[in-house]
């Protein structure tokens, strides 16, 4: 009898934890410290990876199968790779509408947010607003509790913990916008020129001011007429920090910096691009420290 009661146990237990899918590392790092050990989470982007173009590999369909919840970026910036994956699964629950499915960008407020129709002549323009929103702090905070409240549909007898661990969570953003913003606080108002348009709700955030981008439009490759003029801006406005993602080319930003006398940042914008950016909370200190360190 006791091996019987043994057997029926051990499925039990081995499936009582969340199957977590998060797209991208700073969902998944979230979804780990709200859920604890009521959670196993698997993130499908890496940390070095351009999220508009993570490599979709078949074994991610089977990740998918198996996922009580799937946490997703939105506003289209998986839209290359992630619904491709989702439609080939066999899973009703993380499919759109379901109590399985969270949209991060649900509830957040969104910059370039365009006001008129979109086209493929604007380059990767996004139609519902900047994808990018979760290296402004502040608005981690409320993706953070739509991870929760998701956690908290599918799993509704852990509500409590759940809702205890984003309450420590918040606490632990807090404090690392605070010191940020201590860190950033004698550049505020500095011009900078980034790679793409993948920085603006840091930059907000923290006073920093974009004057332009190494690419002529989103996702569009710079010309050569481009840079020339994009070299003589920053010479002529004192620009003197090049922010860039460990994954774009380095030619054309040394180049830019070579000619200019600025310096080329790469930028920790994912939650485990670099050893001191293991989770959430330490992204932007991490980001912040990156950027006043050349500043001097």
């Amino acid at each position: 009898m006791k091996r019987i009661l043994l057997a029926l146990l051990i499925p039990f237990s081995a499936h009582a934890k969340v199957n977590v899918v998060a797209s991208l590392p700073d969902l998944g790092s979230m979804a780990r410290d709200i859920g604890g050990d009521k959670v196993e989470v698997t993130v499908i982007g890496k940390p070095t990876e351009d999220p508009h173009f993570v490599q979709a590999k078949p074994s991610y369909i089977v990740t998918l199968n198996r996922a009580d919840l799937l946490i997703e970026q939105g506003l289209e910036l998986e839209i290359g790779w992630l619904p491709a994956l989702v439609e080939q699964t066999r899973n009703p629950k993380i499919r759109v509408g379901s109590r399985g499915l969270v949209v991060a960008a649900e509830g957040v407020p969104l910059l370039e947010v365009p006001t008129m129709p979109v086209t493929r002549a604007m380059g990767d323009i996004h139609p519902g607003g900047n994808p990018h929103f979760t290296l402004d702090p502040e608005r981690g905070k409320i993706v953070a509790n739509n991870i929760c409240e998701g956690l908290i549909r599918v799993d509704p007898k852990d509500a409590d913990a759940f809702r205890a661990n984003l309450d420590k969570l918040v606490k632990r953003i807090d404090a690392s916008l605070a010191e940020a913003q201590k860190i950033l606080a004698p550049y505020r108002g500095a011009k900078v020129v980034a790679y793409h348009k993948s920085l603006n709700y840091f930059e907000e955030r923290f006073g920093l001011v974009e004057v332009n981008n190494i690419e002529p439009k989103p996702g569009i490759a710079p010309s050569p007429s481009h840079i020339a003029a994009l070299i003589e801006q920053m010479k002529s406005e004192g620009v003197k920090l090049i922010l860039m993602g460990v994954w774009h080319e380095r030619r054309t930003p040394d180049l830019v910096a070579q000619k200019t006398g600025a310096k080329v940042v790469e930028i920790p914008a994912n939650v485990g691009g670099s050893l001191d950016a293991p989770d959430y909370p330490s992204l932007c200190v991490a980001m912040a420290k990156r950027i006043a360190e050349a500043m001097k």
